[in-house]
């Protein structure tokens, strides 16, 4: 596994193996010469997976992706200059959204920065406050006291980037050259090296993952919490590395609901969703309800329990905002989850946590005898049927009816990213309950549309197959990622709603002010995706019916990238899809 042949490569052979000890299998690697030495060491590695992407931007959000779906933590490699800036973004997402990332990003000796050296920039905590960790290693040196300094760096950063919380760490390479692995003659020394450094040095490591938190929380729970009958459990986004753990985590989530005695307010970037017959108590309308005054004030809460960040719902967020019950906010992460600043208190410990201390209680309310979740059920359900009905009947390709459909037309666990603006905001309003485990990915720790297409193939390489459901935009902005099509393996299938630019800005005030919407918020791109497609040696078809589509997801191919694009009008969508969320809930009970 080592590689003796000069110094570089001997530390950089070291670094790799000690990470590949530690669990790593995936590293993605963009060019350049100045990380040569760690280049050689991961490709020449039997264990890991190296995979060479040309755009750092790209190639940052394919290994965020592949570290989404696997829980793992992805090595990215990148040479010196401005390489490392070029994952800036998909940092920031990591770091917002607990991704593990290590990265490694390469670097002149310091005798040759600051004097105008060619592709040096200043790299010391380039990232910033964006990351779990940052070192710099030393030079390399061929001597074992060194060595071990560079096994224990890299085990130490290894779990800083799982633990306590996960997200990226940034380790600093400098090399001296040579970088290529030119042989250097034989010493004393390196026939040492070569005695001493063997298995039995890296004989302590293992296979590291995340350390699970303790069921015993490290807080006693508030009296308060539990004690009423009117109280709303609130799910966010939420994603895990398995079908299996979707399953426990929905289990727990109908657990904690039966527990407690409250109805469950499911994000639709959750798989609580998906698995809709664990948990028979599961609301998912509760954005176009509470936008009607009459259900809004009918269903105040007096307690709230919001696991981890709040769902997309600006009308949600505006009536908690307004009505400010006491809200407890169950979250590991020990960041604010908070943006609405109000009467909140955090809980840091595990769902598994929360129910083992819920388990000694005696607790008010019973979910079947409880008069406010029934009220919760009852207008739901209407809810639902109206939508379902109206949506039934939209021949018309319309964006909205995309996400209400899908559930039925993948099949079941299907990994799909959902792409940030108008797609993750239809998913909320129109997925409807269902069992089919579907599994969401998403971006939503900054919310960017940058890096959708790379993060979804990195989704699609850990699991095989995936969807991507994407507005025009933010696939062109990525288009990049093409480039990885013919370079990973497993199948993607791109659906592509063409509205011929941004279509959440129609929803915004600024969509009354011509000019300048159009030109400078909607920005519309004159792209053939056709002739893209044909560039990028990728198949492409134009869906125009929704019997087409049903036939074309029926059964996803099991290699290369396919783009299905639906083209729809964005102003006529953004007025049927208001009209729709505004009428669904507009009903009065008897």
């Amino acid at each position: 596994m080592l590689d003796f042949r000069n110094t570089n490569t001997v530390w950089a052979s070291v670094l790799v193996e000690t990470l590949a000890r530690l669990g790593l299998t995936t590293a993605v690697i963009s060019p350049g010469s100045r990380s040569t030495p760690l280049v050689v060491a991961c490709a020449s590695h039997p264990q890991i997976q190296a995979i060479p992407i040309l755009d750092e931007r790209s190639a940052s959000f394919f290994a965020l992706g592949v570290a989404k779906a696997s829980g793992q933590p992805t090595v990215l490699v990148c040479t010196s200059g401005t390489a490392g800036a070029n994952y800036f973004p998909a940092v920031i997402e990591a770091y917002e959204s607990n991704v593990p990332l290590l990265i490694l990003t390469a670097d002149r000796p310091p005798e040759l920065r600051d004097c105008a050296s060619g592709q040096t920039i200043d790299q010391q905590k380039l990232f910033g406050d964006y990351v779990r960790g940052y070192r710099e290693l030393a030079l390399p040196e061929t001597t074992i006291p060194q060595l071990r300094y560079l096994r224990q760096v890299m085990a130490q950063m290894w779990q800083q980037s799982q633990f306590p919380v996960a997200g990226p760490v940034h380790i600093n390479c400098p090399f001296r050259d040579p970088l290529a692995p030119i042989a250097e003659p034989h010493s004393d020394l390196q026939q040492t090296l070569v005695a001493q450094v063997n298995s039995t040095f890296f004989s302590h490591l293992t296979t590291q993952t995340a350390p699970t938190l303790l069921a015993t929380p490290t807080m006693a729970l508030p009296t308060a919490l539990g004690q009423t009958e009117r109280g709303l459990i609130i799910a966010g986004p939420h994603s895990t590395a398995s079908a299996a753990a979707d399953r426990v985590y929905c289990e727990a989530i109908s657990t904690l609901a039966k527990q407690l005695g409250w109805p469950v307010l499911a994000d639709g970037l959750s798989p609580l969703r998906n698995h809709a017959q664990l948990n028979p108590h599961l609301i998912s309308t509760y954005d176009l309800l509470l936008r009607h005054q009459s259900h809004a004030a009918a269903l105040v809460p007096e307690q709230v329990l919001q696991l981890g960040p709040l769902p997309t719902s600006k009308v949600l967020r505006q009536w908690l905002a307004t009505i400010d019950p006491q809200r407890w906010i169950l979250d590991c992460s020990g960041r604010n989850r908070d943006p609405l600043h109000g009467q909140a208190m955090l809980l840091p410990m595990t769902i598994a946590a929360l129910i083992a201390q819920l388990t000694s209680r005696t607790l008010s309310t019973n979910l079947a005898d409880s008069a406010y979740g029934r009220q919760w059920q009852h207008r739901d359900a209407i809810a639902c049927q109206r939508l379902g009905e109206k949506l039934a009947t939209l021949e018309p390709l319309f964006e909205a009816k995309l996400s209400w459909l899908l559930p039925n037309l993948m099949s079941p666990k299907t990994p799909l990213m959902i792409a940030n603006s108008m797609p993750v905001r239809d998913v909320e309003w129109f997925w409807p309950l269902n069992d089919r485990g579907i599994r969401p990915y998403f971006s939503r720790g900054a919310n960017g549309i940058d890096g959708t297409l790379s993060t979804a193939m990195g989704v699609a390489h850990h699991h095989g197959q995936a969807v991507l459901l994407t507005g025009d935009l933010a696939l062109l902005h990525d288009s990049n990622g093409f480039l990885n099509a013919r370079m990973r393996s497993g199948h993607l299938t791109i659906l592509l709603i063409n509205n011929q630019g941004g279509g959440i800005f129609e929803s915004l005030p600024i969509a009354q002010f011509d000019p300048p919407f159009e030109k400078f918020f909607a920005t519309p791109q004159q792209v053939d995706f056709a002739a893209l497609a044909t560039v990028h040696q990728i198949d492409y078809e134009q869906i125009t019916t929704w019997e087409m589509l049903a036939d074309r997801l029926s059964e996803l191919p099991t290699t290369g990238v396919r783009l299905l694009e639906l083209q729809c009008d964005r102003k006529r969508d953004a007025q049927l899809r208001s009209t729709l969320l505004e009428s669904a809930g507009d009903f009065t009970l008897d």
